[in-house]
């Protein structure tokens, strides 16, 4: 499996939440979306642990099982076919959020994610713990 990590994710992850570092145990990939870097920046803003966020994150990406994604020309294409598709059907998610499912989409891998929007998504495999 290859799993694509939602911020929320990410943040369990940090924190040592048994139940996702055991679900993740068998992924032969985590994919980490540049939006969900951003999300996190962001965040790591409004705490008293900016630097030693930023730190344990870098570390987290130089793993050898990590991969950093950014959007590609098909990623846009996702997008757009999401977009329009929650559009038809009256349902609004974040905006990120229709990024972050693109590029799972893109790169056949499971969300991992305690967001239920996600779910109004066509053809993403969502993944909880």
């Amino acid at each position: 499996m290859i799993a694509l990590l939602d911020s929320n994710a990410y943040t369990a992850i940090m924190r040592a939440d048994e139940a996702v570092l055991s679900a993740l145990e068998d992924a032969q990939a985590i994919l980490m979306p540049s939006i969900v870097i951003g999300e996190l920046e962001y965040g790591f803003g409004y705490g008293n642990r900016y630097g030693a966020n930023r730190r344990q994150l870098d570390t987290f990406l130089s793993q050898p099982f990590v991969s950093f994604l950014t959007v590609t020309r098909d990623t846009t294409r996702h997008y757009g076919q999401i977009m329009r598709d929650l559009r038809a059907a009256g349902t609004k998610i974040p905006t990120n959020d229709a990024w972050i499912a693109a590029l799972a989409l893109e790169n056949d891998a499971s969300l991992w994610t305690h967001d239920k929007h996600f779910d109004h998504i066509e053809g993403i495999r969502v993944n909880r713990w």
